[in-house]
C-alpha cells in the first residue's frame, strides 16, 4: 500500500525542529536567550528574509517558511501555555509576601507607561482608541525573556530582582483585562454602553462562570481518577485537554484562548497536582512559545524598517528611554537604592510577547491600522532584541553580590519561606516520618504517585502533591533546591534507587536518608550518594532482639548500647563508618565554611 505522505506538507515543521535544535544549544552557551535566536531565526527564515531571495535563488526555497499563516495559527497555542503556566505559579502566599510592590510599584508602572505611550501616539496622529491599544501593549515589558536572565545571574533574590518580578507579575495579570478591555473597544456601536453591547457579554461572562464551576467542582475528580489509571500518556492528555479546552471555551464565548488558559491554571494551583502538571506541561510550552517567537519573527515587516527607519528606531529609543525614566523614578519612589532602581529600570525598559498578542487583537478588531500597528510591532521587536544588553549593563551598574541590606524594606518584616525536610511516599511509613518531623516542630512536604494516599493526606491538613519523585523538574517543585534533608520511603527498590540517583546529582551537599529493603539494596543506595539507608530487615531484627533483651530482664541502658553497637558494625560492614549524625554534622560544617 503507497504512502500519501507530502514531504513539503511537513517542510515547515521540520525547519522550525532544526532550528531549535541549533538556536538553543547555542544561544544557551552564550547565555542569551533563546527567545532572541527565534525571533532572528524567524526574520531570516520568513517571506522578508530567505523567502524574498528564493525566486532569484530556488534552492534557498528549502529553507523558507511556506505557510506562515498556519504555522501562526499552532504558534498562538504559544501564549496560551504561557500564560496556564502563569496562572499555575500564582498563589495568594506570593502575592500576598509582595503585595506592595505587584500592586503598588507594578500598578503604577503599568498605569504610567500606558498613559505616557498613549499620549505620544495621539500625539502623532493616531485616534484615542488606537493610541489606548498601542500604549497598553508598549508598556508590558518581556517575562519570557527578563526571567531567565535573572535566574542565570543569580539576582533574582535582590532588591532588583524582586521588584522586577513584582512588576512583571503585575503585568502578567493586566493582560486579561487589557484583552477583555480591547474585546469591547472592538464591539463599540455608536452608543458605547448601550444595552445591545451589554447583552452581548453574556456568553462571555457565562463562558468564564463555566470554566470557574467546572474547575471548583469537576478538575480535580477528573485529574484524580485520570491518575489513578497510572497512565503517563493518559495524564499528559489530560493536562493537554485541560489547556486547550479552557481555552476553546473562553475562545468561544468571544474571550480569548489565553485567558481561559490563565484561569485554567488559577484553578489548578491550590490543587495537589500542581506540580505534576507543571512538568508534564512545561515542555509543550517552552517548544510552542519558540514556534510563535518564530512566527513573530516572520512576521517582522522588514521592508517597513528599511522604509520608515528614522520613524521605527526613534519609535524603540523613545519606548527603552521612556520606560527607563518611569520605572527609575517609580523604584525611586518606593524607596529602592539608585543602583537596584537602575537595575530593574533597564531590565523593565523593552517591549514583551504580549505586545504582539494585544496588537495583532487590535488590528483584527480595526482599532488600530495596519501600517500604525506594524510599525509599533517592529519598534517593540527591536527593543526586545536590546533587553540583554540592558542586562548586561544594569549588572554592571547594579550590585553583583546579594546581600542582606539589598531586600526591599517591605520585606523586612516578612518571614522567609521555612525550607522543608521533602518526604517522598506518603505510605505507612511516610506517615510516621511525617508525624514524627511535625512532633519536632520541622516543617515537611511529601511527594505520593498514588492518588489515594494524596486524598487521604490533603483531607488531614498535610501538604502533599501528586507527581513522580523520580524526576528532577518535579523534585526541584516541591522544594528540594532549600531542602535540610530528603526522605526516600517507598516500598518499590528500583524507585527509590532513581530518586537517590537524582536528588544527589541535583543537590551534592544534601542529607538524604532512604528506605532500603536488605542489606544488599542498603549498598547499592550508598554507592548511589545516599547519606543513610535504613534497612527493613536489619531494622527488624535489631528491635526483634531489643524487646526480647529487655522483657527477659537485660538492663535498658545496656540493650540500647549493644543495639548501637551492632548498628554501627552493621555501617562498617558496608564501608560507611560514619553515623547518620556524623554525616549530617560534616555536611552542616562544610555549607558553613
Amino acid at each position: 500500500m503507497e504512502g500519501h505522505v507530502q514531504p513539503g506538507a511537513y517542510k515547515d515543521v521540520v525547519l522550525f525542529l532544526a532550528t531549535a535544535g541549533v538556536v538553543v544549544p547555542i544561544f544557551r552557551q552564550w547565555r542569551i536567550s533563546p527567545i532572541l535566536g527565534f525571533l532572528g531565526a524567524g526574520v531570516v527564515l520568513g517571506p522578508y528574509g530567505l523567502g524574498s531571495l528564493a525566486h532569484e535563488v530556488q534552492w534557498l526555497g528549502a529553507f523558507t517558511i511556506e505557510n506562515p499563516d498556519e504555522l501562526a495559527q499552532l504558534a498562538e497555542f504559544g501564549v496560551v501555555f504561557l500564560l496556564f503556566a502563569i496562572g499555575l505559579e500564582l498563589s495568594w502566599e506570593r502575592l500576598r509576601s509582595l503585595r506592595r510592590y505587584v500592586f503598588g510599584l507594578g500598578a503604577l508602572q503599568v498605569l504610567l507607561c500606558l498613559t505616557a505611550t498613549a499620549l505620544a501616539a495621539y500625539a502623532v496622529g493616531q485616534p484615542p482608541g488606537a493610541a489606548i491599544a498601542i500604549g497598553a501593549a508598549l508598556a508590558l515589558s518581556s517575562t519570557a525573556i527578563v526571567m531567565p536572565i535573572l535566574a542565570e545571574q543569580k539576582r533574582q533574590h535582590s532588591m532588583a530582582g524582586r521588584a522586577t518580578f513584582s512588576v512583571l507579575l503585575f503585568q502578567d495579570l493586566a493582560v486579561a483585562p487589557i484583552l477583555i478591555t480591547l474585546t469591547l473597544m472592538g464591539r463599540r456601536s455608536d452608543e458605547p454602553w448601550s444595552p445591545t453591547m451589554l447583552w452581548s457579554l453574556l456568553p462571555a461572562v457565562l463562558g468564564m462562570a463555566a470554566l470557574f464551576l467546572f474547575g471548583r467542582i469537576l478538575l480535580r475528580p477528573m485529574l484524580r481518577s485520570v491518575a489513578r489509571a497510572k497512565s503517563e500518556e493518559l495524564f499528559v492528555a489530560a493536562c493537554l485537554l485541560v489547556v486547550i479546552g479552557a481555552g476553546m471555551v473562553s475562545a468561544l464565548t468571544g474571550l480569548s484562548m489565553a485567558l481561559g488558559a490563565f484561569v485554567a491554571g488559577l484553578l489548578l494551583a491550590e490543587t495537589e497536582f500542581r506540580h505534576e502538571v507543571q512538568t508534564r506541561v512545561e515542555p509543550f510550552k517552552g517548544l510552542l512559545l519558540g514556534l510563535f517567537f518564530i512566527s513573530v519573527g516572520i512576521g517582522l515587516n522588514v521592508p517597513l524598517l528599511l522604509e520608515r527607519p528614522l520613524v521605527i528606531l526613534g519609535s524603540a529609543v523613545g519606548l527603552v528611554t521612556l520606560n527607563i525614566a518611569i520605572v527609575f523614578g517609580l523604584a525611586r519612589l518606593f524607596r529602592l537604592k539608585s543602583r537596584s532602581a537602575i537595575e530593574a529600570a533597564l531590565l523593565l525598559a523593552g517591549a514583551g510577547e504580549f505586545a504582539f498578542v494585544i496588537l495583532g487583537q487590535a488590528m483584527d478588531q480595526g482599532i488600530v491600522d495596519r501600517t500604525s500597528g506594524q510599525t509599533a510591532l517592529v519598534a517593540a521587536t527591536l527593543s526586545m532584541f536590546s533587553i540583554p544588553f540592558l542586562a548586561q549593563l544594569s549588572l554592571r551598574l547594579g550590585g553583583r553580590k546579594v546581600t542582606p541590606a539589598e531586600l526591599p524594606q517591605e520585606a523586612e518584616g516578612e518571614r522567609p519561606a521555612e525550607p522543608r525536610v521533602l518526604v517522598v511516599g506518603y505510605g505507612r511509613v511516610g506517615r510516621l516520618v511525617g508525624d514524627m518531623l511535625k512532633r519536632h516542630e520541622l516543617a515537611w512536604v511529601a511527594a505520593e504517585l498514588d492518588p489515594r494516599l494524596v486524598e487521604q493526606g490533603r483531607r488531614a491538613g498535610e501538604q502533599i502533591y501528586f507527581g513522580d519523585a523520580a524526576r528532577a523538574e518535579f523534585l526541584m517543585r516541591c522544594g528540594l533546591a532549600d531542602a535540610p534533608a530528603l526522605v526516600v520511603t517507598m516500598d518499590d527498590p528500583e524507585g527509590v534507587e532513581a530518586i537517590v540517583a537524582v536528588a544527589r546529582e541535583l543537590r551534592p551537599d544534601l542529607t538524604i536518608v532512604a528506605r532500603a529493603r536488605d542489606a544488599r539494596h542498603a549498598q547499592r543506595l550508598y554507592d548511589l550518594g545516599a547519606t543513610d539507608a535504613v534497612p527493613e530487615t536489619v531494622e527488624a531484627s535489631l528491635q526483634l532482639s531489643e524487646a526480647v533483651l529487655v522483657e527477659i530482664g537485660v538492663p535498658m541502658g545496656l540493650v540500647i548500647a549493644s543495639i548501637h553497637e551492632r548498628r554501627d558494625e552493621f555501617r562498617k560492614a558496608l564501608n560507611r563508618p560514619e553515623s547518620l549524625g556524623g554525616r549530617s554534622r560534616r555536611f552542616q560544617r562544610e555549607r558553613e565554611e
